[in-house]
């Protein structure tokens, strides 16, 4: 019913406290009550299981508060909001909607091979208008464990597009979110492997289908490519090695390039991702391809919290390179910022008008 929507709408995860008391409270009672009944084994076959429970439900609140990622307990459960649709929806959609519409939909693997989940795509109200107009195309590359829907759920995506447009007519870039690893804890680090073929899917399969579906512009400098943490690495190697694909990227609380691990220590990566090939290994590093080539068509924003470590080293380390490789770059540290979606939403927020101002608007 639509009260329970409104109300799974309305429950926030991230103002957890009230929640996490409640949720500890109760526990504590039934823990009471079981000690107090101890000897009735009928009593504690029920209350066993629900103490236990209760303190997981509580511990995976308290996480999931700390990253930041759903907000609501509707975005916990996939309960479907109102924007949501299908494609054949959309595109009997008479007038354009007062905000954006989101569309969750297969992208083929036709040349690569690659067995991607679906992917979330945005279209802005001034897509709707009839003749459809062509419009510029953002990537955004989600991180490893994850999903396309982290870019919906935790990164406030479509609430940060709508803003946007609601600022310019309606008017704002396409915002395709496709899946870069294939499984929610696979991690291709968006090369072409023996964990898929995601280079090639994210920059011929991918590209090709948003052309031909959504009437979007071709790519070259109306496509920009963004990403948090795995896909911020992805974001500037793809833009790298891809630079008449995308005119703009932005890389958020990534490493210093493909890795097999969570630090920017080498160890391991090139026999993981690449076979053992130094000469790939380089091909895919962000600072050999900088430090090796000139990019001065290219534009860079990087941001990152200034309590994540490994990210602030490789994003300050990569902002210099960029900047000697001729990359118009944008830099945005986050005070107090750690590796969540506190960050990632807010990268997203700065962002948007950075890039949207690097793309054509006819």
């Amino acid at each position: 019913m639509r009260w329970i929507a409104d109300f799974c709408a309305d429950l926030s995860l991230v103002d957890w406290w009230p929640l996490r008391a409640l949720l500890l409270a109760t526990a504590l009672l039934l823990l009471v009550l079981l000690v107090w009944r101890f000897r009735e084994r009928a009593m504690r076959a029920v209350l066993i299981p629900l103490v236990v429970a209760l303190f997981a439900v509580n511990a995976l609140i308290g996480v999931n508060a700390y990253f930041g990622y759903y907000l609501t307990l509707s975005q916990a459960l996939g309960v479907a909001g109102e924007s949501t649709g299908s494609l054949a929806m959309l595109n009997a959609q008479a007038t354009p909607p007062e905000s954006g519409m989101v569309v969750t939909i297969d992208i083929p693997g036709r040349d690569s091979g690659f067995q991607a989940r679906p992917a979330n795509v945005y279209l802005p109200p001034a897509w709707f208008a009839r003749p459809r107009p062509r419009l510029p195309v953002k990537c955004l590359l989600h991180g490893t464990p994850g999903s396309p829907a982290d870019w919906l759920d935790g990164g406030e995506a479509q609430q940060t597009a709508d803003r946007w447009a609601a600022q310019h007519g309606g008017a704002a870039p396409i915002v395709v979110i496709p899946d870069v690893n294939g499984g929610a804890f696979d991690d291709t680090e968006c090369v072409d492997g023996v964990r898929g073929n995601a280079e090639t899917y994210l920059t011929t399969d991918v590209p090709r289908f948003v052309r031909n579906r959504f009437l979007a512009r071709d790519p070259g400098p109306d496509w920009a490519v963004a990403g948090l943490s795995e896909g911020g690495s992805c974001a500037i190697m793809l833009a790298l090695r891809h630079p008449g694909l995308f005119g703009t990227f932005a890389d958020f609380g990534g490493l210093l390039g493909p890795r097999d691990g969570d630090t920017n220590d080498l160890a391991g990566t090139a026999a993981a991702l690449f076979g053992g090939s130094q000469r790939e290994f380089d091909a895919h590093e962000p600072s050999w391809l900088l430090a090796h080539g000139r990019f001065p068509g290219l534009h860079g924003f990087f941001a990152v919290g200034d309590d994540d470590p490994e990210p602030r080293a490789a994003v300050l380390r990569l902002v210099e390179l960029s900047r000697l490789a001729g990359i118009d770059t944008e830099l945005v540290v986050i005070p107090g910022g750690e590796h969540t979606f506190d960050v990632w939403r807010t990268a997203l927020a700065d962002a948007l008008p950075w890039i949207s101002g690097r793309l054509s608007p006819g």
